[in-house]
């Protein structure tokens, strides 16, 4: 997988930047600071949060279908409200909400959606997951829970326990998981999340394996440093082209910053360990820090577009050249910063969607949207008010 990587690498070097000319914001067919969801007054802070996305895969009956959730600090117990957009994200309804129907705690923190691009188990193709965390109001348990829709998001039934841990606390010596990333591989399913219960490290980032969506394979690592208090959090995977795969996390410990953005790159999803973790540093020298997201995109250039997101900041950094260090371009947009906000690949695959649901212990988050145009726009176009 390195010596894949480094090839690749060494014939992307190669090519011609077109970093200096990508230009970003309020282009034709995008637009920005749409709002999702204003919470109500009985909603504690912060109201909400950790915002994800979904588009429908594209046909006759769903064409420019998204979904949204978040996390909702509703009055107990809190529940993932489902949002639906039949424009592409330029206008919101409350379609459904999914609420905890085994535990009694409530759906709580750190939801995501999927659609199954195939069948599996007796699950078919174009089912409708979420996974989140359920935790009860004392937060001494946390229990990542998968469900699923068999009506694109309209009625939802639990599936599946698939990782229990401790008080959903984030400190050393505590056992919580975290924040699960669903991915389809090989006709199986994949669940990445953060885990606190090895006693070897503080926190680490694993995932466990499901031929059927009702049983799960033991967990395996995908980033476990062997300084305890080294923390990777929050992965994201997207696919690229060549058959590689790139995993963004942000780890506490790095020596970079506190919470730097950092990526690996991999042709086998299952086994993130044995590549070597990047940090993320900008042509500028930024360092994104904090809640990363990562998708890559076919348009932008010959080898597509990664777009990374990270929660310090409304700048987005992007790479052409298949995530080679030293090509990550900064690129402000018009989404406000947010803990860790959602991307989403929209039809024509050169718009993205941004997402966010505010800031940590924010007093008056809610719950937005933008797109974002990552075509390359020749300077000189640029200047002459070609947008």
């Amino acid at each position: 997988m390195r010596f894949i990587f480094s090839s690749v690498l060494a014939a992307v070097s190669l090519l011609p930047s077109i970093a200096s000319s990508i230009v970003v914001g309020p282009q034709p067919g995008t637009f920005s600071n749409v709002t999702v969801f204003t919470p109500p007054s009985n909603y504690t802070i912060p109201r909400t949060l950790y915002a994800r996305t979904l588009l429908l895969n594209q046909n006759c009956e769903y064409d420019n279908v998204l979904l949204a959730t978040w996390e909702n600090y509703s009055p107990e117990p809190p529940y993932f409200p489902i949002f639906r957009s039949t424009d592409l994200g330029r206008t919101w309804t409350e379609y459904s909400r999914v609420t905890d129907q085994v535990n009694g705690w409530g759906l709580r923190y750190q939801p995501f959606l999927y659609e199954l691009p195939s069948k599996i188990g007796s699950f078919p193709a174009g089912t409708v997951l979420l996974s989140g965390n359920s935790i009860p109001a004392d937060l001494s348990q946390t229990q990542i829970e998968l469900y699923a829709s068999l009506d694109k998001g309209k009625t939802w039934k639990f599936v599946s326990h698939i990782a229990h841990g401790g008080r959903a606390i984030p400190n050393n010596g505590e056992t919580p998981v975290w924040e699960p990333f669903l991915m389809m591989w090989q006709g199986k399913m994949i669940v990445y999340y953060s885990d606190q219960r090895d006693a070897k490290h503080g926190q680490k980032l694993v995932h466990q394996i499901s031929n059927d969506l009702l049983t799960w394979e033991d967990p395996v690592d995908d980033v476990a440093y062997s300084t305890y208090d080294d923390r990777p959090g929050m992965t994201t995977v997207a696919e690229m082209t060549f058959g590689q795969y790139i995993m963004t996390y942000e780890f506490w410990g790095a020596p970079e910053a506190g919470f730097a953005v950092y990526y690996r790159i991999s042709q086998d999803p299952t086994n993130f360990n044995a590549s070597v973790g990047y940090p993320l540093i900008a042509t500028d020298g930024t360092v994104p820090v904090s809640s990363p997201y990562i998708v890559w995109s076919p348009a932008g250039g010959s080898l597509g577009t990664l777009v990374v997101s990270s929660g310090s900041g409304p700048e987005v950094y992007l790479n052409h050249n298949l995530g080679a260090p030293g090509a990550w371009t900064k690129v402000n947009t018009p989404e406000s910063t947010s803990y860790t906000r959602s991307l989403r690949v929209m039809p024509g695959e050169s718009n993205i969607l941004i997402v966010g649901g505010g800031i940590l212990s924010g007093p008056n988050n809610s719950v937005t949207a933008t797109t974002i145009d990552i075509t390359p726009i020749s300077p000189s176009l640029a200047k002459c008010g070609g947008l």
